[in-house]
């Protein structure tokens, strides 16, 4: 049976792929309007449905909170050990190199410069680190050029190893961070490795944004994670990314999702399970070669190289944590509704990593070798990340307050008034966990700005009432965006997220 239908996915490629284009939209879309339809037709099996998702979002809400917790505290362990004394241990550590690809596209220099100065501060010896700004032929020559020389006359005499590359779109290529880091990556291969004879055994990849700051202790732990790793060619490595650079400085509707977020990526790091990497992570260059590199016709590039790792090298490819902090900017624009503008952008546009899922899926099938359960568990959780993404807010948030309304005989029953009441109690519960994310948040975001007004912080925890608002217009509405132009084939451009 397997063997006809992986016949059946080659002879119809095309077919096989547009479908599974339609598949998330058709389901989220379908299990978002399933209770305003089945309020009617069956009350029962909806307020059922509604009551079971909520007590699936209360465990979701307990391990993020339990897990965030652990990720804390092996953090606060990991910012104090003394790495660098256990890399006296290998006496090959001196031979491994760092390449930090950083992506950029009109970033302010004083962006550039934060993230020069974290790598500048690295306690690893920084001749063992080779940063390459990966800018884009689009962006102005004057400009680009004004800010790579001062980064390199600023940080020269710091960091020996700055090279520039300058990456223009081809036939067949996308626009964004995938195409020019693989750019970046073979320029780096034929122009670096091969011409200084690197040893490929010792060197790694690190795929970093324009605005992210490293914590000092950062390329002293990839070191240590690689050399201690007997499966080291199998592995990324992926730190927790924090939105919190100008978390002081943007409106609170959007501080909201962007504290949320960061507690979040803390949260996975203690899931090995299924953590993925994202926005910056590390590699092998011996994998990344392996696998061919970055797709350059693709936007999401992160969970791409780890799934175009994982089935080629037959499964076995998983992702270790490293239990250290990276700060990155959150969306900023110039004006209130800009900065709304702004980061709605951004979450579409991680929303569309659901496009990833058709040939991950069709992967799933066609790739022979990669254990049954392995895979199983892996596309699970894709399915469960990307479907549900516009789902949750409308069944969470509403859940049987609108369907009762258009349905007031359901209402009167004693299912439909006792459901509703059970879903409150059971989301109240869960807002406990919220307090466990409030305490991390304060522990990590930085200290409060002397300008901003001290009644003002003291009140921040009011801000999280707006919840619901955000929920909706970061979460839900991106996602059903993003689900929809997918489904009709409407496939989306690479926005810069804009930096001010």
């Amino acid at each position: 049976m397997s063997k006809v239908l992986r016949n059946f996915i080659i002879n119809h490629d095309k077919q096989v792929l547009r479908l599974l284009e339609i598949l998330p939209g058709v389901v989220s879309w379908n299990v978002i309007l399933f209770p305003y339809w089945g309020i009617f037709v069956i009350p029962n099996v909806v307020a059922y449905f509604i009551l079971a998702y909520n007590i699936y979002w209360f465990y979701q809400s307990f391990q993020i909170a339990i897990s965030a917790t652990i990720s804390h505290l092996r953090v606060q362990s990991s910012m104090r050990y003394d790495w660098d004394g256990d890399l006296k241990a290998f006496p090959d550590a001196p031979q491994v190199k760092h390449f930090i690809i950083i992506a950029t596209y009109k970033e302010p220099l004083y962006i550039l410069r934060r993230t020069f100065e974290s790598i500048a501060k690295q306690t690893l010896p920084k001749n063992q680190l080779y940063v390459i700004l990966a800018t884009e032929k689009k962006e102005p020559e004057e400009e680009r050029n004004e800010k790579v020389s001062i980064i390199k006359k600023e940080f020269g005499q710091v960091l020996p190893n700055i090279f520039v590359t300058v990456h223009e779109l081809s036939v067949g290529e996308i626009a964004g961070k995938s195409s020019n880091e693989r750019f970046a990556a073979i320029w780096a291969k034929k122009e670096i490795i091969d011409e200084q004879n690197l040893d490929m055994n010792y060197l790694t990849v690190t795929s970093c944004d324009a605005d992210h700051i490293f914590h000092p202790k950062h390329f002293s732990v990839l070191t240590y994670k690689f050399l201690d790793n007997p499966k080291r060619y199998l592995y990324f490595w992926q730190p927790a990314v924090m939105f919190y650079n100008n978390i002081w400085k943007i409106p609170a509707i959007t501080r909201v999702p962007n504290i949320l977020g960061s507690i979040w990526n803390l949260s996975q790091l203690s899931r090995r399970d299924r953590l993925i990497n994202t926005a910056n992570y590390s590699l092998s260059f011996k994998l990344l070669s392996d696998v061919d590199y970055w797709d350059p016709d693709k936007i999401p590039e992160d969970w791409g190289i780890f799934f175009k790792a994982y089935y080629k090298k037959a499964g076995g490819v998983e992702v270790e944590p490293i239990y250290l902090p990276i700060y990155a900017d959150a969306p900023q624009s110039s004006s209130f509704i800009k900065t709304i503008k702004n980061q709605y952008q951004q979450r579409k546009r991680w929303a569309w990593g659901v496009s990833d899922d058709p040939w991950i899926i069709k992967n799933y099938f066609l790739t022979p070798g990669v254990p049954f359960w392995e895979k199983t568990m892996r596309v699970i959780y894709v399915i469960q990340a990307h479907f549900l993404w516009p789902v949750n807010w409308f069944i969470i948030t509403i859940g049987l307050t609108v369907p009762t309304l258009i349905n007031p005989r359901f209402a009167r029953t004693t299912l439909g008034y006792t459901v509703p009441k059970l879903s409150s109690f059971v989301l109240t519960i869960a807002l406990v966990f919220l307090g466990v994310m409030l305490v991390l948040d304060k522990i990590y975001k930085p200290q409060r700005p002397k300008d901003y007004p001290i009644w003002r912080a003291i009140i921040s925890p009011i801000e999280f009432v707006l919840m619901p608002v955000v929920g909706l217009i970061f979460s839900a509405l991106p996602g059903i965006d993003a689900h929809t132009r997918l489904m009709l084939g409407k496939y989306l451009e690479y926005k810069v997220t804009e930096k001010v």
